[in-house]
């Protein structure tokens, strides 16, 4: 029995399982979903994500948590905290909002009611941390549109080059917005 739940009108964030990874690939490794992410990936890459997000989970009490349709149980996709994860870069080790929506699901508001209350969660259960991050590559106008929507600012002081992508690649740089606690 999964021991973390949130439940918004539309959806259910829950603790990864295992049996998540053949669902989970098949609604979101599309070629529109994982264009800002490097591309379409095996699926000994998402058994690590699940395996990844359970360890978090487990250790921090959060995680990017699997987002669940409420009406049918479909995967939407996940959303939640976590801590930054690249070591040498300013968000190492900063609560993390991170999201990812299928793309047929685009446009109708799922990913901002998950990221509202995983915001919500932030602020009531991660009381010793004054400011939650989230970033994206600069292309990606409707994830930094969204963390704008969700009342967070750009924190041009924290931009990185990711680790994962060669200085100069197309998905190397990435922008930061955050939102502190009071705000």
């Amino acid at each position: 029995m999964d021991d973390f739940r949130l439940e918004t009108d539309r959806l259910i964030l829950r603790e990864w399982r295992e049996e998540d990874v053949d669902p989970f690939m098949a609604a979101l490794d599309s070629d529109a979903v994982m264009r800002w992410l490097g591309g379409r990936q095996p699926r000994d890459h998402y058994v690590e994500v699940q395996r990844r997000r359970a360890q978090e989970q487990a250790e921090h009490g959060h995680s990017f948590w699997i987002m669940e349709r409420r009406s049918d149980s479909a995967i939407m996709g996940f959303c939640g905290i976590r801590r930054g994860q690249h070591a040498g870069t300013p968000i190492y080790g900063l609560p993390e909002l991170g999201w990812r929506l299928r793309a047929d699901e685009w446009g109708r508001g799922y990913a901002k009611e998950a990221a509202l209350a995983a915001m919500a969660w932030w602020r009531n259960d991660m009381p010793d941390d004054d400011r939650v991050i989230a970033y994206t590559v600069p292309g990606n106008a409707a994830s930094w549109g969204l963390m704008i929507a969700l009342g967070m600012t750009r924190r041009v002081e924290m931009d990185f080059d990711h680790p994962a992508f060669p200085v100069g690649h197309p998905l190397c740089r990435h922008i930061v917005y955050g939102v502190d606690r009071a705000a």
